[in-house]
This record gives structure tokens, sequence and C-alpha cells, in this order.
């Protein structure tokens, strides 16, 4: 009896043993389990916050807009008017460089408050929509939060773009002071018996809702731009979870 028992335990002791690196083989083989529809949904809300993180972070800095050739917020195009007749105006040329220099500084300062508003909306993410965006083009992320926050970022976010342009700068003036000037003196003009005989036409945009947009806009591209980064680049996936999901997609385009 002793030595069944004995036999039964050095069988079992070698099963074990052989199940273990079954195991391992046929890992080796498969590759990586299968991605859970929890570590799917956690990966994408990861990559957008990142994401989101890093583009208001990089416009919040002084010429985040400004100083980026891409995404620098000019005037609108109502007023190109101003821009193609400025020297009629005395100083007109500085005078529109100094509001455009205000609006992308109201830019900076209020994209200082968007990645809370995009990880409040993150947060609201679906399995389907995750399996959605891990499966669709480069900048389904993107897409997604664009789609389903532009309004509600817009009625957050115009408040402070209005706070920014009123809040006073350089010389104590406001970039919305700067903008009344500069359209005031131009409307003057278009109004007046020799700008009626020149067919110039008054200048009425709101500053607020432009330069929203136009923000917003800005934001979503640098977003964009980092959804890629994390789509593309290995180095970018800076945690363990996003290199697992989005590490799925490099042995798609590979097969």
């Amino acid at each position: 009896m002793m030595k069944v028992k004995t036999i039964t335990m050095i069988t079992l002791m070698v099963i074990t043993s052989g199940c273990a690196e079954l195991i391992t083989m046929l890992k080796s083989v498969s590759g990586p389990l299968p991605l859970t529809e929890a570590e799917v949904v956690s990966g994408l809300k990861e990559a957008l916050s990142t994401g989101a993180g890093n583009a208001a972070g990089k416009l919040s800095l002084e010429n985040g807009y400004y100083g980026d050739a891409a995404l620098k917020i000019l005037l609108p195009d109502e007023a190109m008017v101003i821009v193609d007749n400025i020297s009629r105006i005395p100083g007109g040329d500085k005078l529109v460089e100094d509001v455009v220099l205000r609006i992308n500084r109201a830019a900076e300062d209020a994209a200082k408050e968007v990645a809370p508003i995009f990880v409040n909306s993150i947060t609201q993410m679906t399995i389907q929509d995750a399996f959605g965006i891990l499966n669709g083009a480069d900048n389904a992320a993107t897409g997604y939060l664009k789609n389903t926050t532009y309004n509600e970022l817009y009625n957050l976010y115009k408040p402070k773009i209005q706070a920014s342009t009123e809040k006073k700068l350089i010389g104590d003036i406001s970039t919305k002071n700067s903008w009344e000037t500069l359209t005031s003196k131009w409307n003057t003009m278009a109004n007046s018996i020799a700008g009626r005989m020149a067919n110039l036409k008054p200048v009425n945009t709101d500053l607020d809702d432009y330069l929203t947009n136009k923000a917003l806009a800005g934001m979503f591209s640098k977003v964009e731009t980092e959804e890629l980064k994390i789509r593309k680049e290995v180095s970018a996936r800076i945690t363990p979870l996003l290199r697992r999901v989005f590490g799925s997609l490099d042995t798609k385009t590979t097969n």
C-alpha cells in the first residue's frame, strides 16, 4: 500500500510539473492572453487622460498657442479686410499684432482649466465605446471625445475665455479692450463717407465665441497628436496598461 501511495504522489508531481510546462509552452505559442473588457476600458480612459493632460499642459504654457504656427489664433476671417487695409490706420500693424498676441495669451490662460473637464467626460466611456475606439481610426479617441463633449466644453470653456479676454494684461489693457479699439477704429473708417465709397465693411465679430471655438480646435488637434503617439510609439505608452492595450494593435499590424 505504501508503495502505491508513493508511486501515486510521484505521478502527480510529474503530471503537475508537466502541466506547468505545458501552460508555459502554450503561452509562448499563442502569445499574451486576450484583453479583458475591463483592461480595454481602463486603457482607453488612461490614454485619453494622458493625451488630454499632455495637450492641455503644452498649450497652457507661454507661447503654447502663439508660438505654434499650426495652432496660433489669428484674427477672424471677417477681420481680414482690416489686415488688407491696415495702412489706412495710424500704427495699424502694431495694433493688429498686439491683438493677436493678447488673443493667444487668453487662450493659453484658459487652457489651464481644460484637463479636468476632459477627465470628467472620459469617465462616462462605455465598453462598446472603448472597443470601437481601440479598433477604430488613429484619431478615434479624439473624435469620440470631441463628439461627446464639445457642447459641454464650449459652455464651460467660454466663460473662462471671456474672463481671460477681460483680464488686464500688458499695460493694464485687456484683450477685449485691444480688440474693441481695433474694430472701433476700423468701423469708424468703414462707416465714413470715404469708407462707404471704398466699399469697406464694418466688422462685428463676437470675439469670445470665435476665440472659444479656435481654442478648442487647437486643443483637440493637440489631443489627436498625443493619441497618435500612444498608438504608434511604444515609448509614449508610459504605463504597463497602456503598453498591454495598445501593444495588441502592434500585433495586429504585424500580422
